[in-house]
């Protein structure tokens, strides 16, 4: 596949087959996403990943709390500035009303998008979760780092014909996750991804986001030519 194809077929599945993905195939997946641009090549990624009994464990231990508790233990770092401004707002919100539209759930039936969101927690049924830390004293640019390691994990993924769902939510149990996987205590945990075939059939997963397109975001200068 063509990295231009990965990047267009990419989104944010949240419906898997429950078909496994073996291990050498996560393993050459990480591998190669290390590859990833690392100011100083400080690489200041970690990764922990689960399948099987251990992700059916971690699971089990959040499902009985998640569905009421959209916030669970409290977020370990701030998701969103605090007020967020526009036009970062209204995308927001765009976003989300896309999301339930697709599976018929109303913005005033609560409980059912509280019972959506914990799905978050299930990994939205793949069968491998990823977890990726970080060490609390790296800043902003380490932090970019991370991001990219994170996205070509993504794009070498759809390489294998495999989906991902970044999941940032996971930070609201990140004690539990953090008690579950030993991360040491430097370590801040930063976001899971569900990772396998992508379920085809699934309404939630006929939707895309929008994006903007390169003139509200780019300028071009200096070339000779359009």
């Amino acid at each position: 596949m063509h990295v231009r194809d990965a990047v267009a077929s990419r989104f944010s599945c949240r419906a898997f087959l429950p078909t496994p993905v073996p291990l050498a195939t996560v393993r050459e997946l990480l591998d190669r996403a290390a590859r990833a641009p690392s100011g100083g090549n400080l690489q200041p990624w970690r990764v922990h990943v689960l399948a099987g009994a251990p992700l059916e464990h971690l699971k089990a231990l959040i499902r009985p709390f998640a569905p009421a508790n959209p916030r669970g233990e409290g977020a370990g770092y701030q998701i969103y500035p605090d007020p967020l401004k526009e036009p970062y707002y209204s995308r927001r919100g765009e976003v989300g009303a896309l999301l339930y539209q697709a599976i018929g759930i109303p913005r005033e039936d609560r409980p059912a998008r509280y019972r959506q969101y914990a799905r978050n927690f299930e990994f939205f049924g793949a069968p491998v979760g990823l977890f990726f830390s970080i060490d609390r004293t790296m800043g902003p640019p380490q932090w970019s780092d991370l991001g990219m390691f994170v996205q070509t994990v993504m794009l070498l993924a759809r390489g294998e014909g495999l989906h991902t769902c970044g999941i940032e939510a996971w930070t609201h149990w990140h004690k539990t996750v953090s008690a579950f996987l030993a991360l040491p205590d430097e370590h801040l945990l930063f976001c899971g991804m569900a990772l396998g075939h992508a379920d085809p059939a699934a309404p939630i997963n006929k939707w895309r986001s929008p994006r903007e397109g390169v003139d509200s975001f780019a300028t071009f200068r200096g070339f000779d030519h359009a």
